[in-house]
């Protein structure tokens, strides 16, 4: 069977409690099972512009912990004084910086298929990295060509 010309879209949904990195690969790849393509490839876009995707180690959680850590020290929240040249903060002390955030971090991923599986490596894994403090409900596309 040749896959080529084939397209699919779809959407997943991934519900956040707050700032922290979200795995959803299993989701993602079940979807691309279920395609029926070969060899293909695969683009993920966020819809939002406080949040991330990336692809990151899914084996240790303290991966997503440091880099959690990491990215609240490079960008603290508004009521830090490092922060007072901001003046987008009506939405609360962690919207500029959940922004700035995801101008640093990309909003798209694209990963092959082979096989009619993701190329992922052994301790890849897809996430969404939610840069708000609050629970969100956050919306990614899914474009599969092949």
């Amino acid at each position: 069977m040749t896959d080529l010309g084939q397209t699919m879209q779809t959407g997943f949904t991934i519900r956040t409690r707050g700032q922290g990195l979200y795995e959803f690969t299993r989701d993602v790849a079940g979807w691309v099972a279920q395609q029926g393509v070969s060899s293909g490839l695969l683009t993920l876009f966020i819809r939002h512009t406080s949040a991330s995707l990336l692809i990151q180690e899914n084996a240790d959680p303290e991966v997503q912990v440091d880099l959690r850590n990491f990215f609240s020290r490079l960008v603290p929240p508004s009521t830090d004084p490092a922060m007072s040249y901001l003046t987008h903060t009506y939405e609360g002390p962690d919207d500029m910086p959940a922004h700035i955030k995801a101008a640093l971090l990309p909003v798209s991923v694209q990963i092959p298929v082979s096989g009619g599986r993701l190329a992922l490596g052994t301790w890849q894994g897809i996430y969404l990295f939610e840069h708000r403090d609050s629970a969100h409900e956050r919306s990614v596309v899914a474009h599969l060509a092949g």
